[in-house]
């Protein structure tokens, strides 16, 4: 890793900026009159995997999808900037750039003093990570004598500082603008010991780097913010109201599921067995999951989760229901769809995806990414006891079109009271849930990787007007 000595960047950054901060007091209280008027906002924010980044030629990110619903909540266009480097947002903000800042930042009194933040929107809390074969860190007393990587100028360097003042023997490495998940890989391949990173990062690169360890908290609960300039109230009030409203109604919980859904669910062996095996056997299929997915329009990542989540890609697969294949057919599915021969890798994923694609086909008013996913689940146990589920969740007054909701009726079905009264019967219906889990997962891992061998796209451009085409790469039609 490159190293870089004790700096006191944020303090020549604070000195740079002491003229713009002077000259930001005196135009207090006019982001959102210049934001009305112009019809647009401009979010400043970082191009990593937590952020903003692109995904086949598609913007995303969980601070990006945020910032989509605050621009339709106040009726004008996204335009992003993205921050070259991590302690860039704060010049950019305040040479009138950007009117917000979104990029997972934690709120804290250092920052306080240059920026307003609004209320909280993400608990957070920053965790130790060290490979798993380490026993020897449980503590905070286990630290001492030992470096700790963070990226420069964050929380964690800030909190580090703070430990070492209060008389812990550590050494800090600041580095210059690495980005946490390289740092968190760097732990898994052995090339430094210890990291650190909040919970929700932490949590979401186990996925991708299973052999690290989140050993212990190192700060008290914090919350993640968004930021404007000082004086800025009444954006910063409808900022609030717009995190108010999204809890709500659910849009915040979608957005988060999107990902960062089942973190804390994690099988260290399963993960590390799916690595294995689309490095072993993925090859052997990955041209006729490509065709499949061309022809009946989805990420052939998707089909490969899918087809992983069914049959481990084994084609000789066979269940104790009788299902068979790679896509893991009944007989009259296959039937149905023109599979002759369930063992053949060739017909069974073309006859698989071309049966989720019929699946797919639900009323125009379930948006996306619900739609997939109920289409995944039907494809478990079938699309009757999906709609089953969905007239459980409108008698329960919860919308019949967000899989959030299925999640919660799927399982009822299990239970006299609730299948008795349904057209189809009895449903194993904690099943598909889980189903839909480990597709998900799956899926995320193998983006993760397209990202990574893509240099994590292009996403370094100075403005991105945003796309007015399908958010959800996964599905196109």
């Amino acid at each position: 890793m490159g190293r870089t000595p004790l700096r006191t960047l944020t303090k020549f950054i604070v000195f740079l900026l002491m003229p713009s901060l002077c000259l930001g007091a005196c135009g207090k209280n006019k982001a959102l009159e210049r934001i009305e008027k112009s019809g647009t906002i401009t979010v400043i924010t970082r191009n990593n995997a937590h952020c903003y980044y692109r995904y086949r030629d598609q913007d995303m990110g969980f601070e990006y999808d945020l910032a989509n619903a605050f621009a339709d909540f106040l009726g004008v266009e996204l335009k992003l900037k993205v921050a070259e480097s991590w302690n860039g947002w704060l010049p950019l903000l305040n040479n009138g750039e950007g009117d917000l800042v979104a990029a997972s930042m934690t709120i804290t009194p250092s920052r306080m003093q240059w920026v307003d933040f609004s209320k909280g929107y993400l608990p957070v809390q920053q965790m130790v990570i060290t490979h798993k074969k380490n026993t020897d860190v449980r503590g905070l007393n286990d630290l001492g004598g030992k470096t700790i990587y963070v990226r420069g100028g964050t929380s964690y360097e800030e909190r580090l500082r703070e430990l070492k003042r209060r008389g812990l023997n550590i050494t800090i490495k600041a580095e210059d603008d690495v980005p946490t998940e390289e740092l968190i890989q760097a732990v898994e391949e052995g090339k430094i010991e210890v990291t650190m990173a909040d919970s929700n990062v932490a949590l979401l690169n186990r996925r991708y780097y299973p052999d690290i360890r989140i050993a212990f908290p190192i700060q008290k609960l914090q919350a993640l913010g968004w930021a404007v300039k000082k004086g800025e109230t009444a954006l910063l009030d409808r900022i609030n109201e717009f995190f108010g409203m999204i809890e709500k109604d659910g849009t915040f919980k979608a957005i988060y599921n999107r990902y960062y859904a089942d973190v804390e669910r994690f099988d260290r062996l399963d993960i590390k067995k799916f690595q294995q095996r689309i490095e072993s056997r993925l090859p052997r299929y990955e041209k006729t999951i490509k065709k499949a997915a061309e022809l009946y329009r989805f990420d052939w990542r998707l089909i490969a989760a899918l087809i992983y989540q069914e049959s481990q890609f084994r084609p000789w697969a066979r269940s104790f229901s009788g299902v068979r294949g790679l896509m893991q057919l009944t007989l009259p599915t296959a039937r149905d769809v023109g599979v002759e021969n369930r063992l053949d890798p060739h017909q069974s994923i073309m006859g698989g995806v071309r049966y989720l694609r019929r699946l797919y086909s639900w009323p125009d008013e379930i948006p996306e990414p619900d739609r997939l996913l109920m289409a995944l689940a039907a494809y478990n146990v079938g699309k009757g006891h999906i709609q089953d589920a969905r007239r459980l969740a409108s008698d329960m007054h919860l919308d019949p079109n967000r899989w959030s909701s299925l999640e919660k009726t799927l399982p009822l079905l299990r239970e006299l009271k609730y299948y008795k009264k349904s057209k189809f019967g009895y449903c194993r219906g904690t099943e598909p849930v889980d189903h839909v889990q480990q597709i998900m997962t799956y899926y995320d891992i193998l983006k993760r990787q397209a990202i990574e061998n893509e240099g994590r796209g292009s996403g370094k451009r100075e403005d991105v007007s945003r796309e007015t085409s399908s958010p959800w790469p996964h599905c196109r039609g």
